[in-house]
């Protein structure tokens, strides 16, 4: 047996037991999210528009994405397990928003597969030195201020226009018809009951504004955790589970930014073992740095927080070198 094998065995015995999903836990974290952001939410439709109306409504964006970030969740099965919940409620909360769930859903798979491997990685954001070189200079001028483009102009909206670019350009290779048809009826009926109710009660102006100061607040906070979570760490390693341990970041935050985020900040942790629910990733990761020093590789990188990381990363223009 090759010492990949070996430690790829090793890896997988010490972590067995962190893969049991318990849906109390899940729940309860989707549920406090919720509670707040619906609470922020009734808070905002009762207010005059005004400074409060505005800052209420910042924090329903704020709460909106670690509530989205759950439906990441349950895409790997890992929030519930229920496949009914898992399935029906990640597309309950994306549709008002516009939100296409179910190709995204069908996108992250090849994002699991490709990550570190293929360039056609749905979920790459960073370069390569090829694409950079015969860039026109208006793509040129986009990459070196890509962190500040893509977060604060491109927003939620950019995100998913990108879904639906995406779900055309791997038409052949996920189930994206389907999904499609589901995403589009879903989120034309989700959004055409909304705007009756809005026109209903004389509030469409400040309906479509509550929408685009979430648009805003949530597109800055998931655009940074997609770059965040691979940009400038893009390599090929000597099998699949290694390439993801060293081709995703893991950071360095507060356990509460954590479980808000999902256990997202172990990053690197989540794609080597897609199984292992939130709570339990930064068992994994201890366990993972023990296995990969018994065997001399090296071990992997705690960057600092979100923010610190966010801010030294958009510094830099970081391109992929290819082989």
């Amino acid at each position: 047996m090759s010492q990949f094998s070996t430690i790829t065995q090793e890896l997988h015995q010490a972590t067995s037991d962190l893969q049991q999903v318990n849906p109390i836990i899940g729940i309860l974290r989707f549920s406090i999210i919720g509670v707040i952001f619906l609470t922020l939410l009734t808070i905002a439709w009762f207010v005059p528009i005004g400074i409060i109306f505005v800052l209420t409504t910042i924090l329903a964006g704020i709460f909106y994405s670690f509530w989205l970030i759950c439906t990441h969740d349950m895409t790997h099965q890992t929030l519930t397990s229920w496949k009914w919940f898992d399935n029906f409620i990640p597309r309950l909360i994306s549709w008002p928003i516009l939100s296409p769930y179910g190709i995204y859903s069908e996108l992250h798979r090849l994002h699991h597969s490709w990550n570190g491997i293929n360039l056609k990685d749905p979920e790459r954001v960073q370069w390569t030195k090829k694409e950079y070189e015969t860039a026109n200079q208006l793509q040129k001028w986009y990459v070196n201020n890509q962190w500040v483009l893509d977060i604060f102009v491109c927003g939620g909206i950019g995100l998913i226009f990108k879904n639906f670019i995406q779900a055309w350009q791997f038409k052949h290779l996920v189930n994206v018809h389907r999904q499609l048809l589901w995403d589009i009826v879903g989120m034309s009926l989700v959004k055409s009951l909304l705007l009756t109710i809005a026109f209903y009660h004389h509030q469409l102006g400040k309906y479509l504004l509550f929408w685009f100061v979430l648009e805003r607040v949530i597109g800055i906070i998931l655009q940074t955790r997609d770059h965040l979570e691979h940009y400038g760490m893009w390599a090929k390693f000597q099998n699949h589970q290694l390439t993801q341990f060293y081709a995703g970041r893991n950071l360095q935050t507060h356990p509460i930014i954590g479980w808000l985020m999902g256990g997202l900040n172990y990053h690197a942790v989540h794609h080597g073992f897609p199984d292992i629910p939130f709570y339990h990733l930064p068992t994994a990761f201890d366990r993972v740095q023990l296995i990969l020093k018994k065997y001399d590789f090296p071990v992997m990188e705690l960057d600092p927080g979100y923010l610190q990381s966010a801010y030294l990363l958009s510094q830099q223009t970081l391109l992929i070198e290819q082989d």
